[in-house]
C-alpha cells in the first residue's frame, strides 16, 4: 500500500500558475522571439553590412573600430585580444539596426493584429448584455410619461 504524500501548497499553486494560459504563449513567444533574433543577426551581418560597406568603400562594416590605446590589429578580436582598449563603432551600429529591424517587425505585427481584432469585434456585433440594454431602454422609451400625483393637502392639527 502506498504512503501518501501530500504536496506542498506552493507546488500546488506553482503547478496551477505554470498551466496558466498566459505563462505557456509568454514560453512560446521567448521561444519565437530568441529564432527571430538569430534571423536578424545573420539579416545584418550577412546581407546589410555587407551592401553598407560596399557603398562606404569597401569597409569591413563589422569590422569597424577606434583604438582608444594599445596596438591595432587587422581585425576587432584580435586588437581585443592583444589588449587594447576599443570603441567597436561597427558592432554598436549592427545592435542599431538589428534593434531598428525588430522594432519595425513588431510595429506591423501590432498594427495586423489590432486591425484583425477590430474586425473581429465588428463582425461580433453588440453582446448580450448591449442588446438587453437596448431592449430596455427602448422599452422605457415607448411607455407613456405620466404626470406626478400631487400630494393630498395637509390635515390641520386637531383642536
Amino acid at each position: 500500500m502506498p504512503i501518501p504524500i501530500n504536496e506542498p501548497a506552493w507546488l500546488t499553486e506553482f503547478k496551477s500558475f505554470i498551466m496558466r494560459g498566459s505563462v505557456v504563449d509568454l514560453a512560446v513567444g521567448i521561444v519565437i522571439g530568441a529564432a527571430f533574433t538569430t534571423i536578424v543577426g545573420s539579416l545584418v551581418e550577412d546581407l546589410i553590412n555587407p551592401i553598407i560597406g560596399l557603398l562606404i568603400g569597401g569597409i569591413d562594416f563589422s569590422n569597424l573600430f577606434i583604438v582608444l590605446s594599445g596596438e591595432r590589429r587587422p581585425s576587432l578580436e584580435a586588437t581585443r585580444e592583444g589588449g587594447a582598449a576599443v570603441l567597436a563603432i561597427g558592432r554598436f551600429i549592427n545592435a542599431i539596426i538589428k534593434f531598428l529591424i525588430v522594432a519595425m517587425a513588431i510595429f506591423w505585427l501590432l498594427k495586423v493584429l489590432t486591425k484583425l481584432r477590430i474586425r473581429q469585434e465588428a463582425v461580433k456585433g453588440p453582446s448580450s448584455t448591449d442588446k438587453l440594454l437596448a431592449e430596455i431602454l427602448a422599452e422605457l422609451r415607448a411607455r407613456p410619461v405620466t404626470a406626478a400625483p400631487t400630494p393630498p393637502p395637509p390635515i390641520p392639527p386637531a383642536p
